[in-house]
């Protein structure tokens, strides 16, 4: 069944980052005309209007209106910083001895405004947004695990030490009962909190979500000690060399190594799950947990561990993969083409992808899996296309930081970002719902 989502255009909402720098344009362009016309520095007015900008600053902050986070550090020093020598300047009556110049007047706006574009930079690249409202009838709660696989040597890690997990569980709040357990693999770069509206909607519809770090292969990770582990070189290097279409050997054997990683991983934790589940004294998140229910769902590479988790293991029920290959299908190169497992996909599929990849299905190698599952009668599969979506539209990246999304797309998206995340969610709950719950049928035409 291959669906078209039709993309909606929303109004988009002026970052507060933006309508800062603009200010600061604005004021900084005026002030230096005024002094370059009055013949004058200045100095007590330029100190007046720099107390005013602290003080402007901490009232928006202080009505909410700037939403007060780490992103703000830099140009809240910047103004304090600009303010307290303003004050000093006052109350010494200090002028600037120096002859006017045209040219120290203009090096002078040159200067504050590179000054406060790099304490805004924060602002700008990650935007300050609302997170997308939940529709279902829980409130949501989220905990934090560190496991330890005692039975797997890091592969990354020279230390000979076992491997560690971090994990992060959203679940229904204030729930009774037993919910299906949904765990989900990010993509390469990476981390586990990646599609957070999609796990925030599901746990408010009675699912239990465990993202999972995979640790050396996400950008970072901290663990519940605070010892934080930044992403494995090598593992950058591969990702950033691999090239199907010029080296099919050297990419089978990547694949290989990433998904032997990203599968352990994802069988560790369901494993690790599931038996804290059947536990006589289990933590609130695991008794919550369904074990005869289990779904896997992951983003690009994380999307393919998933696939093949869905296709080795006889609990789990149903797969969600965002824009994801069958990297786990492919089972050696001959004649300088990619060896499948033809074997029929043995559970139901939802397969979302964006323009990156949709026209381009039967062209790119490791793509060719997909490809043939449009036509495939055999499978439960749906595959859903959301227009004008690049790659990273389908992860929370594109509400954190559009520029962010829009540089590494390589585009601007011509899809409206909360419809993008909103969409996927509602996807995802119907084909849960229809099969891990078993309720009603799943189309995705009812998305048109």
């Amino acid at each position: 069944c291959s669906e078209q989502i039709r993309m909606m255009r929303g109004a988009p909402t002026k970052a507060m980052g933006r309508i800062m720098l603009s200010a600061a344009f604005a004021v900084e362009l005026v002030f230096a005309a005024y002094c370059i016309l009055s013949m004058s520095y200045q100095a007590t007015s330029r100190s007046i209007m720099r107390i005013g900008a602290f003080a402007m600053f901490v009232l928006l902050t202080i009505t909410s209106i700037i939403e007060w986070s780490l992103r703000w550090y830099a140009f809240a020093a910047l103004l304090l910083i600009w303010a307290l020598l303003s004050a000093i300047a006052l109350v010494r009556k200090g002028l600037d001895g120096a002859a006017f110049t045209t040219g120290r007047v203009i090096r002078r706006a040159v200067l504050a405004l590179l000054a406060v574009l790099l304490a805004l930079s924060p602002a700008l690249i990650f935007p300050q947004h609302r997170p997308l409202k939940i529709t279902g009838a829980y409130g949501v709660e989220t905990v934090a695990y560190t496991y330890t696989d005692e039975n797997r040597v890091d592969t990354y890690s020279n230390t000979g030490r076992p491997r560690r997990l971090t994990v992060q569980y959203w679940y229904p709040k204030d729930a009774d009962g037993k919910y299906p357990l949904i765990v989900f693999s990010h993509g390469s770069f990476g981390v586990k909190s990646s599609n957070l509206s999609l796990y925030r909607e599901l746990a408010s519809h009675g699912y239990v979500i465990c993202a999972v770090d995979h640790t050396y292969q996400c950008l970072f990770t901290a663990d519940t000690d605070g010892r934080v582990s930044l992403i494995d070189r090598g593992f950058m290097r591969e990702i950033l060399a691999e090239d199907a279409e010029r080296d099919k050997m050297q990419s089978c054997e990547y694949y290989q190594k990433w998904m032997g990683v990203r599968t352990g991983d994802l069988n560790y934790v369901v494993d690790y799950a599931l038996n804290q589940a059947a536990s006589s004294d289990p933590d609130p998140v695991y008794a919550l947990i369904d074990t005869t229910k289990i779904g896997v769902m992951g983003h690009s590479l994380g999307g393919s561990a998933a696939l093949g988790i869905g296709r080795t293991r006889d609990d789990v029920g149903a797969v969600v993969a965002l824009e994801s290959p069958f990297m786990c299908d492919i089972v050696g190169v001959e004649n300088g083409q990619f060896v499948w497992n033809e074997e029929t996909y043995p559970i139901p599929v939802l397969n979302i992808y964006s323009d990156n990849s949709w026209s381009r299905l039967d062209e790119l190698p490791q793509y060719a899996a997909n490809a043939r599952l449009l036509a495939d009668t055999a499978t439960i599969s749906y595959n859903v296309h959301m227009r004008g979506a690049g790659h990273l539209s389908l992860t929370d990246l594109a509400l954190t930081s559009p520029l962010l999304t829009r540089i590494l797309n390589g585009r601007k998206a011509g899809i409206d970002t909360q419809y993008c995340l909103a969409t996927i969610s509602r996807l995802a709950l119907e084909f849960f719902d229809c099969y891990l719950k078993g309720k009603g049928g799943f189309s995705p035409q009812a998305f048109y």
